[in-house]
Protein backbone atom coordinates (compact mmCIF):
# COMPACT_ATOMS: atom_id res chain seq x y z
CA UNK A 1 0.00 0.00 0.00
CA UNK A 2 2.82 2.43 0.78
CA UNK A 3 4.25 1.90 -2.71
CA UNK A 4 0.87 2.69 -4.25
CA UNK A 5 0.48 5.82 -2.15
CA UNK A 6 3.90 7.10 -3.18
CA UNK A 7 3.09 6.38 -6.81
CA UNK A 8 -0.11 8.39 -6.62
CA UNK A 9 1.57 11.20 -4.71
CA UNK A 10 4.22 11.51 -7.41
CA UNK A 11 1.58 11.30 -10.13
CA UNK A 12 -0.28 14.21 -8.53
CA UNK A 13 2.70 16.49 -7.92
CA UNK A 14 5.59 15.92 -10.33
CA UNK A 15 3.97 17.52 -13.39
CA UNK A 16 3.62 20.78 -11.45
CA UNK A 17 7.17 21.08 -10.13
CA UNK A 18 8.47 22.90 -13.22
CA UNK A 19 6.35 26.02 -13.91
CA UNK A 20 8.43 27.05 -16.95
CA UNK A 21 7.74 23.73 -18.71
CA UNK A 22 4.08 23.80 -17.67
CA UNK A 23 3.66 27.32 -19.03
CA UNK A 24 5.28 26.47 -22.37
CA UNK A 25 3.32 23.23 -22.75
CA UNK A 26 -0.12 24.77 -22.18
CA UNK A 27 0.25 28.32 -23.44
CA UNK A 28 -1.77 27.49 -26.57
CA UNK A 29 -4.65 26.19 -24.44
CA UNK A 30 -6.80 29.32 -24.46
CA UNK A 31 -10.38 28.17 -25.05
CA UNK A 32 -10.94 27.26 -21.40
CA UNK A 33 -9.41 30.56 -20.27
CA UNK A 34 -11.89 32.49 -22.40
CA UNK A 35 -14.79 30.35 -21.19
CA UNK A 36 -14.10 30.72 -17.48
CA UNK A 37 -13.34 34.44 -17.73
CA UNK A 38 -16.59 35.12 -19.60
CA UNK A 39 -18.49 32.98 -17.11
CA UNK A 40 -16.99 34.78 -14.10
CA UNK A 41 -17.71 38.21 -15.59
CA UNK A 42 -21.30 37.14 -16.27
CA UNK A 43 -21.70 35.92 -12.66
CA UNK A 44 -20.13 39.12 -11.36
CA UNK A 45 -17.62 37.50 -9.01
CA UNK A 46 -16.01 36.76 -6.76
CA UNK A 47 -14.91 33.36 -8.08
CA UNK A 48 -13.19 30.42 -6.41
CA UNK A 49 -10.75 28.42 -8.54
CA UNK A 50 -9.60 24.98 -7.41
CA UNK A 51 -6.26 24.02 -8.94
CA UNK A 52 -5.18 27.53 -9.94
CA UNK A 53 -1.56 26.46 -10.59
CA UNK A 54 0.64 29.32 -11.74
CA UNK A 55 -2.23 31.47 -12.93
CA UNK A 56 -3.03 30.42 -16.49
CA UNK A 57 -6.71 31.25 -15.80
CA UNK A 58 -6.32 33.17 -12.52
CA UNK A 59 -4.45 36.15 -13.92
CA UNK A 60 -6.82 36.70 -16.87
CA UNK A 61 -9.67 36.58 -14.35
CA UNK A 62 -8.03 39.31 -12.30
CA UNK A 63 -7.46 41.36 -15.45
CA UNK A 64 -11.14 41.07 -16.33
CA UNK A 65 -12.12 42.90 -13.15
CA UNK A 66 -13.30 39.81 -11.24
CA UNK A 67 -11.96 39.03 -7.78
CA UNK A 68 -10.69 35.45 -7.62
CA UNK A 69 -9.54 33.17 -4.82
CA UNK A 70 -7.15 30.50 -6.09
CA UNK A 71 -6.48 27.26 -4.23
CA UNK A 72 -3.59 24.95 -5.08
CA UNK A 73 -1.52 22.32 -3.31
CA UNK A 74 1.70 23.06 -5.22
CA UNK A 75 3.87 25.62 -3.44
CA UNK A 76 6.09 25.73 -6.55
CA UNK A 77 3.26 26.75 -8.85
CA UNK A 78 1.90 29.29 -6.38
CA UNK A 79 5.36 30.81 -5.95
CA UNK A 80 5.61 31.23 -9.72
CA UNK A 81 2.13 32.79 -9.78
CA UNK A 82 3.20 35.32 -7.15
CA UNK A 83 6.21 36.25 -9.29
CA UNK A 84 3.96 36.70 -12.33
CA UNK A 85 1.59 38.88 -10.35
CA UNK A 86 4.41 41.34 -9.64
CA UNK A 87 4.28 42.36 -13.31
CA UNK A 88 0.54 43.07 -13.12
CA UNK A 89 -1.06 46.43 -12.24
CA UNK A 90 -1.92 47.01 -8.60
CA UNK A 91 -5.67 46.59 -9.16
CA UNK A 92 -5.13 43.13 -10.67
CA UNK A 93 -2.90 42.07 -7.77
CA UNK A 94 -5.55 43.23 -5.32
CA UNK A 95 -8.20 41.04 -6.96
CA UNK A 96 -6.16 37.81 -6.75
CA UNK A 97 -6.12 35.97 -3.41
CA UNK A 98 -4.06 32.79 -3.12
CA UNK A 99 -4.44 29.88 -0.70
CA UNK A 100 -2.11 26.91 -0.51
CA UNK A 101 -3.87 23.74 0.50
CA UNK A 102 -5.75 20.56 -0.32
CA UNK A 103 -9.00 21.23 -2.14
CA UNK A 104 -10.64 18.50 -0.07
CA UNK A 105 -9.90 20.47 3.10
CA UNK A 106 -9.46 24.21 2.50
CA UNK A 107 -12.11 26.31 4.24
CA UNK A 108 -12.61 29.94 3.25
CA UNK A 109 -14.71 32.45 5.13
CA UNK A 110 -16.96 33.39 2.22
CA UNK A 111 -19.23 31.94 -0.45
CA UNK A 112 -19.05 32.37 -4.19
CA UNK A 113 -21.55 32.53 -7.08
CA UNK A 114 -18.98 30.64 -9.17
CA UNK A 115 -16.71 27.82 -8.01
CA UNK A 116 -14.76 26.05 -10.71
CA UNK A 117 -12.26 23.21 -10.98
CA UNK A 118 -10.65 23.36 -14.44
CA UNK A 119 -8.40 21.25 -16.66
CA UNK A 120 -8.58 17.80 -15.06
CA UNK A 121 -7.76 18.97 -11.52
CA UNK A 122 -10.64 16.74 -10.40
CA UNK A 123 -8.82 13.71 -11.83
CA UNK A 124 -6.21 13.92 -9.07
CA UNK A 125 -8.90 12.72 -6.66
CA UNK A 126 -8.46 8.98 -6.92
CA UNK A 127 -11.05 7.46 -4.57
CA UNK A 128 -14.72 7.85 -3.76
CA UNK A 129 -13.74 9.32 -0.39
CA UNK A 130 -11.52 11.92 -2.09
CA UNK A 131 -14.36 12.99 -4.37
CA UNK A 132 -16.97 13.06 -1.62
CA UNK A 133 -14.77 15.26 0.55
CA UNK A 134 -14.16 17.65 -2.34
CA UNK A 135 -17.82 17.95 -3.30
CA UNK A 136 -18.76 18.53 0.34
CA UNK A 137 -16.19 21.30 0.61
CA UNK A 138 -17.22 22.88 -2.69
CA UNK A 139 -20.86 22.96 -1.55
CA UNK A 140 -19.94 24.92 1.56
CA UNK A 141 -18.36 27.60 -0.66
CA UNK A 142 -21.36 28.06 -2.97
CA UNK A 143 -23.94 30.81 -2.58
CA UNK A 144 -27.53 29.47 -2.52
CA UNK A 145 -27.79 29.73 -6.33
CA UNK A 146 -24.08 29.41 -7.01
CA UNK A 147 -22.63 27.10 -9.66
CA UNK A 148 -19.86 24.53 -9.52
CA UNK A 149 -18.27 24.16 -12.96
CA UNK A 150 -15.62 21.62 -13.91
CA UNK A 151 -14.07 20.08 -16.98
CA UNK A 152 -12.48 16.66 -17.28
CA UNK A 153 -11.15 14.56 -20.12
CA UNK A 154 -13.33 11.60 -21.05
CA UNK A 155 -11.60 8.18 -20.92
CA UNK A 156 -10.35 7.13 -24.35
CA UNK A 157 -10.29 3.35 -24.95
CA UNK A 158 -7.23 3.60 -27.22
CA UNK A 159 -5.15 5.23 -24.48
CA UNK A 160 -6.33 2.81 -21.82
CA UNK A 161 -5.46 -0.23 -23.92
CA UNK A 162 -1.92 0.80 -24.86
CA UNK A 163 1.01 -1.49 -24.12
CA UNK A 164 2.91 -0.10 -21.07
CA UNK A 165 6.15 -1.36 -22.58
CA UNK A 166 5.77 0.68 -25.75
CA UNK A 167 7.01 4.28 -25.93
CA UNK A 168 4.96 6.70 -28.02
CA UNK A 169 7.17 9.31 -29.65
CA UNK A 170 6.38 12.99 -30.10
CA UNK A 171 8.35 15.67 -32.00
CA UNK A 172 11.53 16.97 -30.42
CA UNK A 173 11.38 20.35 -28.72
CA UNK A 174 13.42 22.67 -26.53
CA UNK A 175 12.82 22.09 -22.85
CA UNK A 176 12.76 25.55 -21.23
CA UNK A 177 15.24 26.66 -18.60
CA UNK A 178 13.95 27.58 -15.15
CA UNK A 179 13.84 31.24 -16.17
CA UNK A 180 11.80 30.40 -19.27
CA UNK A 181 14.75 30.53 -21.70
CA UNK A 182 14.84 28.20 -24.75
CA UNK A 183 16.83 25.47 -22.97
CA UNK A 184 18.13 22.25 -24.48
CA UNK A 185 16.68 20.15 -27.27
CA UNK A 186 15.05 16.91 -26.04
CA UNK A 187 13.40 13.85 -27.49
CA UNK A 188 10.03 13.23 -25.88
CA UNK A 189 8.13 9.97 -25.39
CA UNK A 190 5.13 8.83 -23.36
CA UNK A 191 4.21 5.45 -21.89
CA UNK A 192 0.69 4.58 -20.71
CA UNK A 193 -0.25 2.08 -18.00
CA UNK A 194 -3.90 1.74 -17.05
CA UNK A 195 -4.96 0.23 -13.72
CA UNK A 196 -8.45 -0.98 -14.58
CA UNK A 197 -9.38 -1.86 -11.01
CA UNK A 198 -8.76 1.62 -9.63
CA UNK A 199 -9.53 3.36 -12.96
CA UNK A 200 -6.26 5.27 -12.87
CA UNK A 201 -4.18 6.02 -15.95
CA UNK A 202 -0.46 6.36 -15.24
CA UNK A 203 1.53 8.29 -17.82
CA UNK A 204 5.34 8.32 -17.84
CA UNK A 205 6.61 11.41 -19.68
CA UNK A 206 10.21 10.75 -20.73
CA UNK A 207 12.72 13.43 -21.72
CA UNK A 208 15.98 12.48 -23.47
CA UNK A 209 18.39 15.38 -24.21
CA UNK A 210 19.89 15.09 -27.68
CA UNK A 211 23.27 16.25 -26.33
CA UNK A 212 23.59 12.97 -24.44
CA UNK A 213 23.15 14.44 -20.96
CA UNK A 214 21.10 12.62 -18.33
CA UNK A 215 17.49 11.85 -19.18
CA UNK A 216 14.56 12.10 -16.77
CA UNK A 217 10.94 11.01 -16.40
CA UNK A 218 7.91 12.85 -15.03
CA UNK A 219 4.96 10.73 -13.83
CA UNK A 220 1.32 11.76 -14.13
CA UNK A 221 -1.69 9.93 -12.68
CA UNK A 222 -5.29 10.67 -13.67
CA UNK A 223 -8.42 9.02 -12.32
CA UNK A 224 -10.66 8.05 -15.23
CA UNK A 225 -14.21 9.32 -14.74
CA UNK A 226 -16.90 8.27 -17.20
CA UNK A 227 -19.77 10.69 -17.93
CA UNK A 228 -22.50 8.58 -16.32
CA UNK A 229 -20.25 7.84 -13.34
CA UNK A 230 -19.59 11.54 -12.79
CA UNK A 231 -23.28 12.35 -13.02
CA UNK A 232 -24.06 9.77 -10.32
CA UNK A 233 -21.25 11.01 -8.07
CA UNK A 234 -22.59 14.54 -8.31
CA UNK A 235 -26.16 13.40 -7.64
CA UNK A 236 -25.33 11.39 -4.55
CA UNK A 237 -23.20 14.22 -3.20
CA UNK A 238 -26.00 16.76 -3.31
CA UNK A 239 -25.43 18.30 -6.75
CA UNK A 240 -27.38 18.26 -10.00
CA UNK A 241 -26.14 18.94 -13.50
CA UNK A 242 -27.78 21.98 -15.09
CA UNK A 243 -25.68 22.15 -18.26
CA UNK A 244 -23.12 19.90 -19.89
CA UNK A 245 -21.07 20.32 -23.06
CA UNK A 246 -18.47 18.56 -25.15
CA UNK A 247 -16.14 21.55 -25.48
CA UNK A 248 -15.65 25.20 -24.50
CA UNK A 249 -17.84 26.40 -27.37
CA UNK A 250 -20.86 24.69 -25.79
CA UNK A 251 -21.05 21.91 -28.39
CA UNK A 252 -23.33 19.03 -27.33
CA UNK A 253 -21.71 16.26 -25.34
CA UNK A 254 -21.48 13.25 -27.68
CA UNK A 255 -19.93 9.80 -27.66
CA UNK A 256 -17.00 11.18 -29.67
CA UNK A 257 -16.32 14.07 -27.25
CA UNK A 258 -12.89 14.18 -25.62
CA UNK A 259 -13.91 16.62 -22.88
CA UNK A 260 -16.88 16.87 -20.54
CA UNK A 261 -17.70 20.38 -19.30
CA UNK A 262 -20.26 20.37 -16.49
CA UNK A 263 -22.27 23.07 -14.71
CA UNK A 264 -24.01 21.98 -11.53
CA UNK A 265 -25.89 23.43 -8.58
CA UNK A 266 -26.92 22.28 -5.15
CA UNK A 267 -29.67 19.70 -5.61
CA UNK A 268 -33.12 20.76 -4.51
CA UNK A 269 -34.07 19.35 -1.15
CA UNK A 270 -30.43 18.91 -0.09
Amino acid sequence: MKKIDRELEAGSAAHYEDPAYYTKTYRSRVEDVRYYVELAVERGGPALEYGCGNGRITIPLGRSGVAVHGVDLSSTMLADLRVRLKDEPADVRERVHLHRGDMRKVRLSQRFPLVFCPFNALLHLYTRDDLERFFARALTHLTPRGELVLDVSIPQPLELSRDPGRAFHAPRFRYPDEDGGPGKMVRYTERFDYDGLRQILFVAMEFLPVDGSESWMTPLAHRQLYPQELEMLLHYNGLEITERYGDFFRAPLESSSATMLVHCRKRRGK
